[in-house]
Parts: C-alpha cells; structure tokens; sequence
C-alpha cells in the first residue's frame, strides 16, 4: 500500500467505527516525505508526501491510508527524554535552559506545565542541565507531542 496524503485525524467523524492499523513513526522522522515501514499488523507501507510535511510534521493519530473499514494511522512510540523542571523561585533559569538547549541544536518541547521541558536523552545533555541551578532533571519515557513542540525545527540539521 501506498500512502500520497495525510488523509485526516483518527478522531474525524469519517474514521469512526473503523479498523484501525498504527505504523510507527518515530518523532525525529515526522518531518520526512519518503518512508517505507511495516504496520503493526504487519503490512507493507510506502508513504510518500508532499512538502507540507516539511512545515508541519506527522502527528500521532493521522490517518495515512483506507481501504473499506481498515485505515493505517501514525503512532510515535516513546523514547527517552530528558524532563526539565525549573523551579519557580528560579523562573529565569528557564531562559537559561531554553538558550542552552537551543545553542546545542536540540529539539525543545513544553512539559506538563510552563516550568516544564522536554528535550530528546543525550548524556552531554543531561549533565549540562543537571548543572545548573534551579533545575531539576530526570529522565523518563514518553512519546513526544509534536504539537507542544518550542523550538522552529525538530528534525536535525549540520552547518
């Protein structure tokens, strides 16, 4: 099968009642045209889209195919990240995190609340935010909302 569209989200009205396939996509891909993966289920995917992927992404939950009742939609599995909680006495320590995340090029989302960060697990990383005062880190799994995303672009990029 192939896919040439984002066709909708799971929650649409057109997809209730329907079989649902999930093929995963991991975050740091959401931003890509060209895939080729297999469906939980264990089928064939070819998904090949246009360039609004490029600005917006794929989300969990979009509908990629349909045939009949059975349609195929994006899950992002978890991975591990790194959970940033500034304290509030130290709210500009928040800049501070926001800057060092960002001069490493490293995806930045919001957390459960406004003094909370998410950014993918490196160990630099860590021991960087680790350091600095005010914060607190931790390293979790969770699957990332690509719509809380801060930073311009999550995919990498090199100079």
């Amino acid at each position: 099968m192939v896919s040439e569209a984002i066709l909708g989200r799971i929650t649409d009205p057109q997809f209730a009642g329907c079989q649902v396939d999930y093929v995963d996509i991991e975050w740091h891909e959401t931003f890509k045209k060209l895939h080729k993966k297999v469906t939980h289920s264990g089928q064939q995917i070819g998904i090949r889209l246009g360039d609004d992927v490029l600005r917006n992404g794929l989300n969990a939950g979009d509908v990629l195919y349909r045939e009949g009742n059975d349609i195929v939609a994006v899950r992002i599995p978890p991975c591990e990240v790194i959970v940033v909680e500034v304290d509030r006495g130290h709210a500009r320590m928040a800049a501070k995190v926001c800057y060092e995340i960002g001069n490493r090029h490293a995806p930045l989302f919001w957390g459960d609340h406004d003094f909370q960060f998410l950014t993918p697990y490196n160990a630099p990383m860590l021991s960087l935010l680790s350091k600095l005062h005010g914060v607190e880190t931790r390293v979790e799994t969770r699957s990332f909302d690509l719509s809380r995303k801060i930073s311009a672009v999550v995919h990498n990029h090199t100079h």
